[in-house]
């Protein structure tokens, strides 16, 4: 595994219902900046997803967002305070995940909707084909991602997660222990430590 410089967040571009999750997302931002660590995220200033961004900006933390052209004034809006320095525009859904694999060395999932869920799903079939070994944390608040890791051990139990030793997520209820956690899980190993991360 190679060192952490950089950390994916997927998260909703709207709030919740919740104001645990908008708290989470700032939390989860200054705490990825006081790591030292870039941010790379959807680049949008509204949800959940400008939470993260701001905790970010105000702990003075590098900020890498990528945005699809068609989402720029839903998701980040024309008069909205720019909090990404490096805002890359992309052209499609596709090419904006595949930059944001790229960017990061670890993933985590806050509270958020359909695409959230697709794009860690997505990274955690990626792990599955073997693509990739990056540490991929459910931020786990107020039990959020209950219901779908319920559903992903029972797909474990039916038969259908293969290679199920390379889809090892961390589930973390605490947002302060979630960038200690990739720390560690990217932690290079001895030949033959086959330590499990898994919290589920």
């Amino acid at each position: 595994m190679s060192e952490i410089r950089s950390v994916c967040v997927y998260c909703g571009s709207s709030a919740g219902r919740d104001p645990s999750y908008l708290q989470a997302g700032d939390a989860l931002g200054r705490a990825i900046a006081q790591a030292g660590l870039t941010l790379v995220y959807g680049g949008g200033n509204r949800g959940i997803m400008g939470a993260v961004a701001q905790g970010a900006a105000s702990a003075g933390g590098r900020i890498s967002g990528i945005i699809p052209r068609f989402l720029l004034n839903r998701e980040a809006g024309a008069d909205a305070p720019q909090l990404a320095e490096d805002l890359t525009v992309v052209e499609d859904m596709h090419t904006r995940k595949h930059m944001m694999f790229e960017k990061s060395e670890a993933f985590v999932a806050l509270p958020g909707g359909i695409g959230t869920l697709e794009e860690v799903v997505e990274i955690m079939t990626w792990a599955q084909l073997g693509r990739h070994r990056k540490p991929i944390v459910f931020a786990n608040v107020g039990g959020f991602w209950s219901p779908m890791l319920t559903l992903v051990e029972h797909m474990k139990a039916e038969g259908f997660v293969h290679n199920a030793s390379l889809v090892r997520p961390l589930v973390i209820d605490r947002i302060e222990d979630i960038v200690p956690a990739i720390i560690e899980a990217a932690a290079p190993r001895p030949e033959g430590d086959e330590r499990v991360i898994e919290k589920m």
